[in-house]
Parts: structure tokens; C-alpha cells; sequence
């Protein structure tokens, strides 16, 4: 057991070097140019009620966790990698955390939209969380792309998705709209960058580690009694 431990966390370390070198070679070079790209909203309306993010957990969790997050966002990836598995077995599967994930692609991330529409089509087909992680965990196989739909479609047959539903989800475009209404609630919230975690009445920004989250967890479980 204690090699598997070891050979775990010398995997997830590699994944957080090639993430973390690449995306920091790719946000020098490119935020500057896409500093100024608007996202994109779809021809219908979609108010943020309307759709409540991808959760996983119980209903009757006594704390929700709300993640608003960029998959080309290089702190949202670490945190992805390094924190969320340990939330997610620790906290969600036991219970005591329902998390939810809400999309918030910059504007200055060329790659963000696309890979945003990847996991809502992915979603399309109960595919979600297993597009999330591939987008996250292997991110620095798009993030410098110029056209990533092709490595996105790569991923979906990898997932086992029905390519010409997976196709046409990704033609339509028809989850724009969402995306935009997901940033303006966010932005309502004091979101302003990315990852921030509601946690309870406390908004936190920037990736934490999962004792942090754990304590945060705890304080606003105590208040909600």
C-alpha cells in the first residue's frame, strides 16, 4: 500500500509539473493578445436560474460547494489535480458536501469557450465529470492549441460518446447562452477570477488545499445548525 501511495503521488506530481510549465509558457504569450476577445452569447436568452451547474453528492448534503471555474484557467487545473479528488472522496462521497460546478470562461483565455461547449455536449450524454477531468488533468494537451476542437473530439471517443450527437452539440453552439448567464450570476456574487468556491455565506478565491476547504466545510456545516 505504501508504494501504490507512493506511486500515486509521483504521477499526480508529474501531471502538476506539465500542467503547470505549460500553462505558464502558454499564459505569457497569449493573454496579452486575448485580453480583449468578448465571450460569446447564444441567440436565446438563458437566465441564470435556469440551469443550477453540474453537481455531484447528495441532495441533502448539509453544504454545498459552488466552483466557479475556466477549464484553460492554470490555478483551476491545479486545483483540479491536487485538491478536488480528496473533496470528492472525502467530502462528496461521504455526504457531506454537495459540489457544484459553474461555468466562467475569460476572456482572455482564446481556448476556454470551446472547451466549455466540450463539457456541456459531453453533459449532453451523462459524460460531464469525465470530460471535466480530462480537460483538467490533461490540459497541457490543448491549452496552446490553436484549434482544440479536434484534441475535444479526441476526447469524446475516448469517453465512449455518440460522435454525430457529440457533432452536432458542438456545431450548434446552443449552450452559449448558459455559459453567459453562469458568468453574469457569478459576477453578481463578487466573482472575478478563477477558481472561487462559495463555501456557505464566505466566497474564496484562488485554489485552496483540502484542509482548508475541510475547515471552511466545517464552519459553515456548524452555522447552518
Amino acid at each position: 500500500m505504501a508504494g501504490q501511495r507512493g506511486l500515486k503521488g509521483f504521477y499526480v506530481g508529474l501531471v502538476v509539473v506539465a500542467v503547470a510549465g505549460a500553462t505558464a509558457i502558454w499564459w505569457a504569450r497569449q493573454s496579452a493578445a486575448n485580453a480583449n476577445m468578448p465571450l460569446e452569447v447564444g441567440p436565446l436568452p438563458v437566465t441564470g436560474e435556469s440551469f443550477p451547474g453540474y453537481s455531484m453528492g447528495s441532495d441533502s448534503a448539509p453544504v454545498e460547494i459552488i466552483e466557479y471555474a475556466d477549464f484553460q484557467c492554470p490555478a483551476c487545473a491545479l486545483f483540479a489535480v491536487l485538491t478536488v479528488p480528496d473533496v470528492k472522496q472525502r467530502l462528496v462521497a461521504t455526504g457531506q458536501v454537495r459540489w457544484t460546478f459553474r461555468d466562467f470562461p475569460l476572456d482572455i483565455h482564446r481556448n476556454a469557450v470551446p472547451a466549455h461547449l466540450a463539457a456541456a455536449c459531453a453533459d449532453e450524454q451523462g459524460k460531464f465529470w469525465d470530460m471535466h477531468d480530462l480537460l483538467f488533468f490533461r490540459a497541457a494537451d490543448w491549452i496552446r492549441e490553436r484549434r482544440p476542437k479536434r484534441r475535444f473530439r479526441g476526447f469524446a471517443k475516448e469517453l465512449g460518446l455518440d460522435m454525430r450527437r457529440y457533432g452536432e452539440c458542438m456545431s450548434s453552439r446552443r449552450h452559449l447562452g448558459r455559459f453567459a448567464a453562469s458568468r453574469q450570476q457569478g459576477l453578481a456574487l463578487g466573482v472575478k477570477s478563477t477558481p472561487s468556491l462559495l463555501i456557505g455565506n464566505l466566497l474564496v478565491v484562488g485554489g485552496i488545499t483540502y484542509d482548508s476547504v475541510k475547515a471552511l466545510v466545517d464552519r459553515a456545516a456548524a452555522a447552518s445548525r
